[in-house]
């Protein structure tokens, strides 16, 4: 097998920058091999109007190195507020690329999210009229639901009634984690997307919570049975366009990971390109790593491919930072528990 692959740069369609220091710290990361990014609207308070979005993309774009190139694409947080006027207005201008829907409570800074559907209808309606892509967080968080089942739960109570009471929307099923919703997007091919993470390619819930917990390995959605991961990898590596990579990378302080109560999120900017290789081997499938990457997230969304490319060469195992510091405190890097021997040559 080749010791070399050059790919089209990729893209991040799922990304979590924050602000202040800590975007300041965490933006080269993903700069450094990305061309562009989804952007994750949940901050707080929440980007809900083109204005925040605009506004935000302005503070990402003063944070960017000179010497480097990136291209934030911005979302929208719906709400049960959301006016689908200025959703509308937001992706004319081309500033927002899709609006994200967070049930109440389901993951980091989530409470201003919606509870009840009924109530976003017409935005998804409007979204649905012109093309602009529903991105979901795709969990119940009713408390008499197992953590492990949300997944399951959202897509028959949820996601499956909002499609069909909304043809034409096109929606990303975001940072799936079961084999339940591979195989909802499998038999339903119009207008249905899905990104995988770096890590729920590599981690199972055993890596959370066996020989004690973990708490850099703690997500949401949750690390499920390695079933679950299998069923994810045999996805990712399948060719098949409607899967397409997502990281999630999502950094937190060390400080709030490691606590009484902390915060779900892996840190993966830096190394997923080197994991997202050995992976790919492993199955005998770097020639989909392209796909994956670089080609099935534009194709989805409506962009062109990147002109420019990345080289990745095998060699002996390359060393990345356990961490890096930020304004806010340390951040720790996702360690995805084998060497890894693909580096980004170029």
């Amino acid at each position: 097998m080749s010791s070399t692959l050059t790919i089209p740069r990729p893209d991040d369609w799922h990304l979590h920058l924050r602000d202040g220091a800590m975007l300041a710290a965490v933006l080269p990361e993903t700069a450094r091999h990305f061309a562009r990014a989804i952007i994750m609207p949940n901050l707080v308070p929440p980007v809900v109007t083109g204005a925040q979005a605009a506004a935000y993309r302005d503070r990402i774009l003063a944070a960017l190195p000179e010497s480097m190139a990136f291209q934030p694409l911005m979302t929208l947080y719906l709400t049960e507020d959301t006016d689908p006027d200025d959703v509308a207005a937001a992706h004319a201008s081309g500033l927002v690329k899709a609006v994200k829907l967070y049930p109440a409570g389901a993951t980091t800074n989530s409470a201003s999210g919606v509870a009840d559907f009924d109530r976003v209808r017409a935005v998804l309606e409007r979204m649905a009229e012109i093309g602009l892509p529903l991105c979901v967080h795709g969990e119940v968080t009713s408390p008499d639901i197992d953590i492990f089942d949300r997944e399951a739960v959202f897509i028959e109570r949820v996601l499956d009634p909002i499609r069909r009471a909304t043809p034409g929307l096109r929606v990303v099923m975001e940072h799936i984690t079961t084999s339940g919703a591979v195989d909802y997007v499998q038999a339903n091919d119009r207008d249905l997307g899905a990104t995988i993470t770096t890590h729920h390619l590599v981690i199972n819930r055993n890596h959370i919570l066996v020989g004690g917990i973990k708490p850099h390995y703690y997500c949401l959605p949750v690390a499920k049975r390695e079933s679950h991961r299998l069923a994810l990898v045999a996805a990712a590596t399948s060719g098949d366009g409607r899967y397409f990579l997502g990281t999630d990378s999502a950094p937190h302080t060390d400080a709030l990971k490691e606590n009484a109560c902390g915060c779900a999120g892996c840190f993966t900017a830096t190394n997923t390109l080197s994991i997202l290789a050995e992976v790919f081997e492993q199955q005998d499938a770097l020639d989909k790593l392209e796909g994956f990457a670089s080609r099935f997230g534009p194709g989805f969304y409506g962009l062109p491919v990147n002109s420019d490319t990345i080289t990745l060469t095998k060699g002996d195992p390359v060393s990345y930072p356990d961490h890096i510091d930020t304004g806010d405190g340390r951040v720790t890097v996702f360690d995805p528990g084998f060497p890894l021997h693909w580096r980004v040559s170029a």
